[in-house]
């Protein structure tokens, strides 16, 4: 079945997206992108959808390490590895995290010290520029379906897949625009069920205000990518426009407001965005009548990242300010002061998620080419909820 977005412009047909069936692996997965023709490596233990297993007496074949020596910070649960991007905690404790470079999909532990172990690989990616794999989410009914859904970039397109762990990827929205600059994006699934795709624009501004593109908004679709029915537009998956781009993306678990965070560029500021049906957020358009953000980053706390809500505190990791921010948030989406912590402890964050045990899991960008990493870059980073929720972090 072919879909198509609908739009306010002219004639010209919108982007469209093809929802499909899920392949599970049968004796020998494969796992890679959809239709690219590329043959995709294979994991050391056929069938089994399990992790690879790490060298006996060395470190996992993955090439990243757990954190190692007497000294070793407690709270880094995993080093050396290719800029981590997307990470989801599943029901276990455990974490998997992609590096948006090489595709890798590897299970992290909780704990220091443990394994870090390569599930699979995502194969095809376009990795230039800021593209690759760029987010990863957990299917809201995981325990029953097993799904974790991924953004990436392919030399085509942006798009969202979703497969079971060992398992070839299935395409859930094609057709996102994609450029040299300008794809990040990130994906979560709200308070309803519905799977929320927060788009960049693929380096050229003006296509967050057009009605026809997909790029600098907010989507939002079913599991399967179809458009929903409460949608602004009948048919239509966009659901807000006019955003400089997704570079966070999160849901309240206890009101489940939907939140945005958009690095700025230039001279604008890092913008906080409480999305809301139908809103426009005002996207190349100086003056134009939008909505205004609910917050800016301050200034010590540039380059707004990846978000998570815990506590009803929000916290959002940044890349250029090198510390994690965090601001109370109400049930009306009204944000108070910002606070900063962790400021140069860990480097650039990318990525901040929250556990269901309330500990806050991030990543390190120090591998980008802006920052000087150490030899135990890049680095996952768990803080328990004792840490997270004390003043001293959040």
């Amino acid at each position: 079945m072919m879909l198509s977005a609908c739009s306010n412009g002219g004639p010209q047909p919108g982007p469209t997206w093809v929802p499909q069936q899920d392949f599970h692996a049968q004796a020998e997965p494969r796992p890679q992108l959809p239709g690219n023709g590329v043959p995709a490596p294979q994991p050391s233990r056929p069938g089994s959808g399990g992790p690879q297993s790490s060298t006996p007496g060395g470190p996992p074949k993955s090439g990243a390490a757990p954190s190692q020596g007497p000294r070793a910070d407690p709270a880094v649960v995993a080093t050396k590895l290719a800029l981590p991007t997307g990470l989801v905690v599943l029901p276990d404790g455990t974490a998997v995290v992609g590096e948006r470079r090489t595709g890798r999909l590897l299970r992290v532990q909780p704990v220091a010290g443990k394994p870090v172990t390569l599930v699979q690989k995502l194969s095809g990616l376009d990795t230039t520029g800021d593209g690759g794999l760029l987010d990863l989410a957990l299917s809201p009914t995981y325990r029953q379906d097993g799904l974790l859904y991924a953004y990436v970039t392919t030399p085509t397109d942006n798009r969202v897949l979703h497969f079971t762990l060992g398992a070839t990827p299935t395409p859930v929205v094609t057709g996102i625009p994609r450029g040299s600059t300008g794809n990040a994006g990130r994906i979560a699934f709200d308070a309803t069920g519905a799977l929320l795709i927060g788009t960049g624009t693929a380096g050229d501004p003006a296509l967050a205000a057009n009605p026809r593109s997909l790029a600098g908004k907010i989507l939002r679709t079913n599991d399967i990518g179809a458009p929903l029915p409460d949608n602004p537009t009948a048919g239509s998956i966009i659901f807000a426009t006019g955003l400089a781009g997704v570079d966070g993306l999160c849901v309240d678990p206890i009101d489940g407001t939907r939140i945005a965070v958009s690095a700025g560029s230039g001279t604008s500021a890092d913008e906080i965005n409480v999305i809301r049906a139908g809103r426009d957020y005002g996207w190349p358009r100086a003056g134009a009548k939008s909505v205004a953000p609910a917050a800016k980053l301050p200034k010590v706390a540039a380059g707004g990242a990846g978000c998570a809500v815990a506590g009803q505190r929000l916290a959002v990791a940044t890349t250029a300010g090198k510390a994690l921010a965090s601001a109370q948030v109400s049930a009306s989406g009204t944000l108070g002061s910002f606070d900063t912590a962790l400021a140069g402890k860990y480097g650039r964050l990318r990525t901040v998620v929250a556990g269901s045990d309330g500990a806050l899991w991030l990543t390190t960008a120090n591998r980008d080419a802006r920052a000087k990493p150490t030899a135990d870059d890049d680095r996952v980073i768990r803080l328990p909820s004792s840490a997270a929720g004390g003043s001293s972090v959040v």
